[in-house]
């Protein structure tokens, strides 16, 4: 008996637009740098979890992975521009 090899494809963690806008204001509100690493292991851990659980190989996990943190950053960016108003 022949199977077929499935491979799973997740929703990309670039996608979660909710999500990157949380960790973004969450990492914002941070006091100290020690508190922002603290925080983004903590995040990131819980993201490789999500797609180990998954069975994404460790190769895509961590491309999914370093690409979310980089839409944080950009979404930090976005947050951080002069004029923008706390309600946009």
């Amino acid at each position: 008996m022949v199977h077929d090899r499935v491979e799973i494809i997740p929703f990309p963690l670039t996608r979660r637009i909710g999500k990157i806008r949380d960790v973004a204001l969450k990492m914002l509100a941070k006091s100290t740098d020690r508190h922002s690493v603290y925080y983004r292991e903590q995040v990131s851990a819980g993201l490789i979890g999500h797609l180990e659980r998954l069975g994404i190989p460790e190769s895509r996990r961590d491309e999914q992975i370093r690409q979310f943190w980089a839409a944080v950053h950009a979404e930090i960016l976005r947050l951080n521009l002069p004029g923008r108003t706390a309600w946009r």
